[in-house]
């Protein structure tokens, strides 16, 4: 037998408990066959010596947006913007440089108020910059966007008497008229009018994305919510990914969760869901189909809002802070929860899993009613259900969450940009609760690591970072400091901890003989740095194929590899 490429003299962290480290791995067709002593006497058409370098499993972001992160590469970043005199110059400039578009939308993505001391940019200040062209500015946490009055006309929703629709809010101010703010569902009055998107645009904006998380360490995906409601792009959004991974133009394994919306009734035998009209896709096709490369994960359902838009569902209201008077708020759900939970157990009996976006405590108890419930009458699902963010989650939720077998995924990536933010609105009392990880695991709930890129930063050793140290931009320590992970505790969140709450775990997530050759080399150890975010990645394999290499990876060691797409022979003694 000879090996397709043989990795020696690394430090390779396997993140298998039964065989921890090891200085050599070998790849035949795409999956791992075996480490040190398993090599003897192999052959191999492509041996590397990496030098002492770091070789962890690939990491695995459980909770990304990749079609909104690739389209947002090509749109109009506003991001770095601080202070809204910036914002503006750079809307500007945006209109002044496509001035021959007319009266063509204008795109920008990463707004946040937390940049801008709190404050949100003056519609009439948009009117001056961008006249009677339509502007769609989408809010980093992706639960509001920012509009002009252009845009709120075509939509017909400028009279201050237009109604809100269920589950989200068209701000106004205190004479009623809008101040470009749109919430939640509301942002679809805006979306209708530019989706969908078509095929080739996704698909495209796919191979950007995928390629930017290469360069990261990232060899699996899951693209949370796809095919509809606010989040979604094209209601043939599954199809741009298949065409994505049949041209070689995603660069990563990719799980899609399709959103509820898009599943529908299926009249098929009562005896296949008795007592409730199952809801689903044609075909019966559900949670898991697919193959290695591109699956379906469990059906996304929005319960509730967002934390940086304080609009996520708490049973204590929002503090008060800065020009904010919270006064009363305790969010709110995106639908009446009785329509919610017949929506997801009509999914649940036609055999998907469940993914709730449950932000807080509120919705979190909402989620695990509902989802234990259908455990009981219909049974456990292989893929995991899942509460995603799980943001607020009181002490008494903990077992709650372990005993039903839930994942959870919180994102530490918002500890740096939105911490201090955060801290504000939910207070002393409430802030050890804010976005658990080592209780989570001290409780034996499944922790997954996750971005929600583009809503926050999704670089995961920064991440990982994050995890250990959860400092605010402040310098702040966010929420509890008995919530840090471990270095080796955070690159399981990324890797085994990712694996097992998408469904995945017999695959991927731990470089074991017979899994997925998905790995990722380092500059240096993430257990051992002391600082993890400063290490470098300088190479990500899929299948033991390489999908980037850093200059100097590629000078040391894969240069034949890279310009023709096979492995020569390069032996070593």
């Amino acid at each position: 037998m000879k090996l397709d490429l043989l990795l020696r003299n690394a430090e390779i962290i396997t993140m298998d408990p039964a065989r921890p480290l090891a200085s050599s791995l070998g790849i035949w067709q795409g999956r791992i066959v075996g480490l040190d002593e398993d090599l003897d006497g192999l052959d191999a058409l492509q041996v590397l010596d990496l030098g002492g370098s770091t070789v962890t499993p690939g990491f695995i972001d459980a909770h990304c947006h990749t079609t909104w992160f690739g389209l947002g590469l090509a749109e109009l970043d506003v991001s770095g913007a601080r202070g809204l005199d910036e914002l503006y110059g750079l809307l500007r400039g945006a209109v002044t440089n496509n001035g021959a578009e007319g009266d063509a939308w204008l795109f920008a993505t990463g707004f946040s108020q937390t940049q801008h001391g709190g404050s949100f940019p003056d519609i009439a200040e948009l009117d001056r910059i961008t006249g009677e062209r339509p502007l769609f500015m989408r809010h980093n946490s992706g639960h509001m966007a920012v509009v002009n009055t252009a845009a709120l006309r075509l939509a017909g929703a400028a009279s201050p008497s237009f109604p809100d629709p269920d589950g989200g809010a068209i701000v106004r101010d205190a004479a009623g008229r809008p101040t470009g703010l749109v919430q939640e569902t509301a942002q679809e009055l805006i979306q209708q009018l530019i989706l969908p998107y078509s095929l080739d645009d996704i698909e495209d904006a796919l191979e950007r994305a995928t390629l930017y998380y290469a360069s990261e360490g990232i060899t699996s995906f899951t693209e949370a919510g796809v095919g509809g409601g606010w989040i979604g792009h094209s209601p043939a959004e599954l199809a741009a990914y298949q065409r994505a991974a049949a041209n070689g133009r995603l660069h990563a394994r990719a799980q899609v969760m399709p959103v509820l919306d898009v599943l529908h009734g299926l009249d098929s035998h009562a005896s296949d869901s008795p007592g409730v009209a199952p809801a689903g896709l044609d075909l019966g096709i559900t949670s898991g189909f697919g193959n290695e490369y591109l699956s379906l994960g469990p059906a996304k359902v929005f319960l509730d809002g967002s934390l940086l838009g304080e609009t996520a569902a708490v049973s204590h209201e929002f503090c008060s802070h800065g020009h904010r008077d919270n006064t009363g708020n305790v969010g709110y759900f995106q639908a009446d929860p009785a329509q919610l939970r017949e929506r997801i157990e009509a999914a649940y009996a036609a055999g998907w899993s469940i993914a709730a976006h449950a932000i807080g405590d509120r919705a979190i108890d909402l989620a695990v009613d509902i989802i234990t419930d259908c455990q009981a009458v219909y049974g456990p699902r292989r893929l995991p259900n899942r509460i995603e963010h799980a943001s607020i989650t009181r002490p008494d939720q903990l077992a709650r969450l372990a005993s039903a077998g839930i994942a959870v995924t919180p994102q530490a990536s918002f500890f740096r940009d939105g911490g201090d933010g955060m801290t504000a609105s939910l207070g002393p009392d409430r802030l050890p609760w804010a976005y658990r990880a080592a209780s989570f695991l001290e409780a034996g709930v499944t922790l997954a690591g996750s971005s929600d890129r583009p809503v926050a930063d999704g670089n995961v050793l920064r991440g990982m970072q994050a995890f250990v140290d959860r400092r605010t931009e402040s310098g702040a320590v966010f929420g509890n400091l008995a919530e840090r992970l471990t270095p080796q505790q955070a690159l399981a969140a990324y890797t085994s901890g990712a694996a097992a709450a998408t469904g995945t775990l017999d695959e991927k997530g731990t470089l074991s003989p017979g899994k997925l050759a998905d790995f990722t080399v380092l500059s240096a150890s993430p257990l051992e740095a002391p600082t993890i975010s400063e290490l470098q990645v300088q190479a990500t394999a899929v299948g033991g194929r390489f999908t980037y290499q850093s200059t100097e990876f590629q000078h040391a060691a894969l240069s034949p590899f890279i310009q023709s797409g096979r492995v020569q022979s390069r032996q070593s003694s």
